[in-house]
Protein backbone atom coordinates (compact mmCIF):
# COMPACT_ATOMS: atom_id res chain seq x y z
CA UNK A 1 0.00 0.00 0.00
CA UNK A 2 3.21 2.37 0.75
CA UNK A 3 4.05 1.70 -2.73
CA UNK A 4 0.73 2.97 -4.28
CA UNK A 5 0.57 6.04 -1.94
CA UNK A 6 4.63 6.57 -2.76
CA UNK A 7 3.96 6.78 -6.18
CA UNK A 8 0.70 8.89 -6.28
CA UNK A 9 2.49 11.51 -4.37
CA UNK A 10 5.76 11.35 -6.78
CA UNK A 11 3.57 11.22 -10.07
CA UNK A 12 1.46 14.40 -8.66
CA UNK A 13 4.42 16.01 -8.19
CA UNK A 14 6.39 15.63 -11.50
CA UNK A 15 3.04 16.42 -13.54
CA UNK A 16 2.33 19.22 -11.35
CA UNK A 17 5.69 20.73 -10.23
CA UNK A 18 7.68 19.52 -13.26
CA UNK A 19 4.73 19.63 -16.24
CA UNK A 20 5.84 16.29 -17.21
CA UNK A 21 2.75 14.75 -19.11
CA UNK A 22 1.89 11.54 -17.62
CA UNK A 23 1.35 8.83 -20.51
CA UNK A 24 -0.65 5.95 -21.13
CA UNK A 25 2.02 3.78 -20.26
CA UNK A 26 2.39 5.43 -16.49
CA UNK A 27 -1.23 5.27 -15.62
CA UNK A 28 -0.91 1.17 -16.96
CA UNK A 29 1.65 0.60 -14.50
CA UNK A 30 0.23 2.20 -11.36
CA UNK A 31 -2.97 0.43 -12.25
CA UNK A 32 -1.10 -2.66 -12.65
CA UNK A 33 0.89 -1.82 -8.86
CA UNK A 34 -2.86 -1.01 -7.48
CA UNK A 35 -3.74 -4.51 -9.04
CA UNK A 36 -0.91 -6.38 -7.16
CA UNK A 37 -1.36 -4.57 -3.52
CA UNK A 38 -5.22 -5.82 -4.22
CA UNK A 39 -4.30 -8.92 -4.37
CA UNK A 40 -1.63 -9.15 -1.46
CA UNK A 41 -4.06 -7.59 0.64
CA UNK A 42 -7.68 -10.02 -0.47
CA UNK A 43 -8.11 -11.87 2.24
Amino acid sequence: MQEVITLLVFAGFTAWYLGQPLKWNHWAGFALIAVAAWLIFLE
